[in-house]
This record gives structure tokens, C-alpha cells and sequence, in this order.
């Protein structure tokens, strides 16, 4: 058994870096509010929990007797401003709670929902959907341009690099890069250590153009890994920002079933794939179904979009009454199975974490909450 003194710990600065390499700040909604709202950025974690719910007096109880010293949530610990911190109401005694216990909250909402690997793309593979696409645009991610001038003897293992970093990806297709060889002239000055070439002489190289185009989000860890394959000590490279859209980001996800059933039956298979005892339907239980709507959370506002994208069906959560009616007037058909079934995430979120701390070589455990949060009873 490993001595935990020796133990290497992420802090929670990393431990979140991580979370957000999937799951940037910037995807998040203007309104919304997420990153690290309880606790110190630079506190080392031993144990992660994740959690639907941090605003919840079982799952702090449970962080606490499990030795937790990070909760990452979905949904918000603060989220109105906060006009005063007695601890004589259930919310400020929580926040009490968390402080006198040294544990640090951190949430990741719409970022999370409309992340590639997300939310929405978790419940749609729950549906076992195909053919699945973004059900209402947010944004596109930002490119930009990148060049690198690299020998012809590093021109494979650079190439290599930045595909592998995430650069070059044009809609299904990775690696794209495109290479003109040329020459490179350059004269090392005092004071450098030249991987080619002398010092005060003239240095011609056959060099190769390598062009590639970079999600903005990523363009550190793609110069980073660039730099760590390229043989020269001084790297010439440029970065040009391009008018074009990248991938389309947003919320909801719109795919088809497998195979066709009839409302009834898909209401059942709902059921079944998000774990509740109970949905709401909307629409005749006979009506086919064959292109499915997925938003996670809160949404039934956007069912025109469900509608434009030729969904049968809109599975989304808290549907009310009027929006029920408008719905089925158009066509279409609802599904409610809760919005506490936003926790099936938690599992697939896990393992990415884990797998990132033992990538970067921490010991940090990753634990997912079993307090249920669910404040609905069905009797």
C-alpha cells in the first residue's frame, strides 16, 4: 500500500483545468454561473466528488464523512447574489457547513451541457440515437490559422504533434495540414545554441510550410505540444485568426432510434435507459416515432427548434402546461422523464476525470455521489 505522504495530489486548480479541457468556461451561457464558487484554487484534492446537486444538505454530509475536498456539481451552490450569510437559514448554514470543513465547490452547467461528450451527447447515447447533431446552435468554435516552419528531418514528428493535440480537424476528417517546402535562412547570433548552423554564419535549411487550422480553445495545448517535437531552440511560427466557422456548439441533441416505435413504446424505453419510475407524455400514445430531440435539463422553449430539425419527438424536462399544448398542436410529441435524470452524466464525467489524473500522473480519487437529490416522490 503506497504511503500517502508520497502521495501526488492535484490542487484543485488542476483537477478543474482538466474538467475544462472538455468543458471550457467559455461554452457557458451569459446568465449562468459556473467554476469554482466555494474554496481556494490552490488546496490539494485527495477525493473528488461529483455530484447533480452541491446545494444539498446529504450530498455536503456525504462529502464530508468520505473526506472530500472537492465537490463538482451541475447544478450551482450559489447562483443569486448573495445578500447576507446567516447561519441561522438551511443555505447559510450549507455555506457554513462547506467552509468549517475545508471543502471546495465548483460547477460546471451549460458549459457541460453543450460540450462535445457532454450532457446532451451522454443522454443521446442513452437513446442510443444515430445520426445525432447540435438541436439548437449557441455558437461556433473560433479557428484560427496556424503556421510552423519546421526542418525536413522533424517535419513527420511535428506534423504528428499538433494532429495530436487536436489541430487540424475539418468536420469528420483529423490531421488535415497542408506542406510547402521551401528554404529557411538564418544566422545564430552570441549567446545561442543552434540545433543547426554555427555562430555568426549563414544557415540555409530545407524547411517544410506545415499549415493547419486550430479551435481557438485549444491553441495552447497545440503550440505546447508543437514546441516540445520541434528540434530548434528560437521556433518561427505565426497564428492568424480566420473568419470561418468551426464546429457548430449548442444545446440539445437531435438523432434517429434504432428502430421506429410507437410513442407508448418509447415512453417505456425512456423509462428504462434514464432510470425514473415515471414520464409525462405528451401526444397520441399510437404516433410513430423515429427522430428524437434530447435536451437535458430544462428546455421546452426550444421546441420549434426540435421541430425544425423534423424530430418526432422531444424528450426534455419540467414541460409546462401551455408549452404542452403548443407542442402538441405543431405535431409534436413530449417526453418529461425529470430533470434529476441529469445525473446519469455522472458516471461517464467520472471516468473522464479519473482518466485525466492518472494521465498527468496524480493520485487524486474521483468519486461519484450516491445521496439522491431527487425532490419528487411518485406514489
Amino acid at each position: 500500500m503506497s504511503n500517502p505522504d508520497q502521495q501526488n495530489f492535484a490542487t484543485v486548480r488542476q483537477v478543474t483545468a482538466a474538467l475544462e479541457e472538455m468543458a471550457p468556461l467559455s461554452l457557458a451561457e451569459s446568465w449562468d454561473k459556473v467554476g469554482l464558487q466555494v474554496g481556494d484554487p490552490s488546496r490539494p484534492v485527495r477525493k473528488v466528488m461529483l455530484t447533480l446537486d452541491s446545494n444539498d444538505d446529504g450530498v455536503i454530509d456525504e462529502a464530508i464523512a468520505k473526506g472530500v475536498d472537492l465537490i463538482i456539481a451541475h447544478h450551482a451552490m450559489i447562483f443569486r447574489p448573495v445578500q447576507t450569510l446567516r447561519t441561522d437559514t438551511p443555505y447559510g448554514r450549507r455555506l457554513q457547513k462547506l467552509l468549517a470543513n475545508g471543502l471546495n465547490v465548483y460547477v460546471a452547467h451549460t458549459n457541460l451541457d453543450i460540450a462535445e461528450g457532454g450532457v446532451n451527447d451522454i443522454l443521446a447515447s442513452r437513446l442510443h440515437l444515430e445520426n445525432t447533431e447540435v438541436m439548437t446552435r449557441v455558437h461556433n468554435t473560433r479557428l484560427k490559422k496556424l503556421v510552423v516552419f519546421v526542418p525536413e528531418t522533424h517535419h513527420e514528428a511535428v506534423r504528428q504533434a499538433v494532429g495530436d493535440a487536436g489541430a487540424g480537424w475539418i468536420g469528420n476528417y483529423s490531421h488535415c495540414t497542408f506542406n510547402t517546402p521551401g528554404t529557411g535562412t538564418f544566422i545564430p547570433q552570441q549567446g545561442t545554441n543552434p540545433y543547426i548552423g554555427e555562430q555568426g554564419q549563414l544557415e540555409r535549411v530545407n524547411e517544410i510550410r506545415l499549415e493547419t487550422v486550430v479551435p481557438e480553445r485549444i491553441q495552447d495545448h497545440v503550440i505546447a505540444a508543437m514546441l516540445q517535437a520541434h528540434p530548434y531552440e528560437e521556433v518561427a511560427y505565426d497564428l492568424y485568426p480566420l473568419e470561418i466557422m468551426g464546429q457548430e456548439l449548442g444545446v440539445g441533441r437531435v438523432g434517429d432510434l434504432v428502430e421506429e416505435m410507437t410513442l407508448a413504446q418509447f415512453a417505456e424505453f425512456v423509462k428504462q435507459q434514464f432510470e425514473v419510475p415515471a414520464v409525462r407524455v405528451v401526444g397520441p400514445l399510437d404516433r410513430k416515432i423515429r427522430r428524437v430531440a434530447v435536451w437535458g435539463g430544462s428546455g421546452e422553449e426550444y421546441f420549434p427548434d426540435a421541430l425544425k430539425k423534423g424530430a418526432d419527438a422531444f424528450v426534455v424536462s419540467d414541460i409546462r402546461y401551455h408549452y404542452a399544448q403548443d407542442a402538441a398542436a405543431e405535431g409534436l410529441c413530449m417526453v418529461d422523464p425529470g430533470h434529476n435524470t441529469e445525473k446519469l452524466i455522472l458516471p461517464s464525467i467520472g471516468a473522464y476525470l479519473e482518466a485525466k489524473m492518472r494521465q498527468y500522473g496524480f493520485d487524486t480519487e474521483i468519486l461519484v455521489s450516491q445521496t439522491n437529490t431527487e425532490p419528487f416522490r411518485f406514489i
